[in-house]
């Protein structure tokens, strides 16, 4: 849970502190702007309020690794609910209502976060799993849409290191394979994920992992 809290507010944190001409630029979401990106993070942390406020009486069916399905294709930002979410964030028209809504929204979902009893079980997307996993899936959450707002900012500092190790081991397990040692967690992360396409170089040390790239989670 404490890391779901670090992970969360490095990511607001950094959304805070753009200026408003970066809202326009890409983010490492195929299709999203800065500002639609910022838009699906009031959207997942409306999603946190309403699982935490969700309590289950039957056994967990997931946990923080199995919560994550494996798609067979990257997002292109045509699904309908990637379409919407642009249309919302558009609506918005000036970036400081998109940050006062993040900030707001993201509070409070923070705030139940470190209010919640770890073992209690909680209902999302007909599953069922423990407070404490729920929110440490959503550590890969946070760290990766962290990586896509940096995508095309390098200036702005990216997430918390543990935060990226991390998301990396919950990868591994679910691809069955280790990314090679001399990968670092972001570039683990960016080519495993279909961010970003695995060098030459990167290619062969992959092996026989590269033929199965990317593991595209929803």
């Amino acid at each position: 849970m404490d890391l779901f809290s670090r992970s969360w507010t490095a990511l607001r944190t950094a959304v805070a502190q753009l200026p408003d001409e970066d809202f326009e630029r890409p983010s490492g979401c195929t299709g999203w702007l800065v500002r639609d990106l910022v838009c699906h993070l009031v959207i997942d942390a409306q999603d946190v309020l309403i699982t935490l406020a969700t309590p289950a009486d039957r056994e967990p069916t997931v946990d923080a690794v199995t919560y994550w399905t494996v798609e067979d294709r990257p997002p292109t930002g045509e699904d309908p609910l990637d379409a919407l979410t642009v249309r919302l964030a558009a609506a918005y028209q000036e970036p400081h209502l998109l940050k006062f809504h993040l900030d707001d929204v993201g509070s409070a979902a923070g705030r139940a976060a470190r209010l919640a009893d770890p073992a209690a079980r909680v209902g999302t997307r007909d599953e069922v799993l423990t407070v404490d996993d729920y929110l440490s899936a959503y550590v890969l959450e946070w760290t990766l849409h962290h990586l896509d707002l940096i995508a095309h900012l390098p200036e702005v500092p990216g997430p918390p290191a543990e935060g990226l190790a991390r998301t990396r081991a919950m990868l591994e397990e679910i691809a069955g394979a280790a990314f090679p040692a001399s990968f670092t967690d972001t570039d683990a992360l960016l080519t495993g994920t279909g961010r970003r396409a695995p060098t030459a170089a990167e290619e062969a040390e992959l092996g026989a992992l590269a033929a199965r790239l990317p593991f595209v989670l929803g």
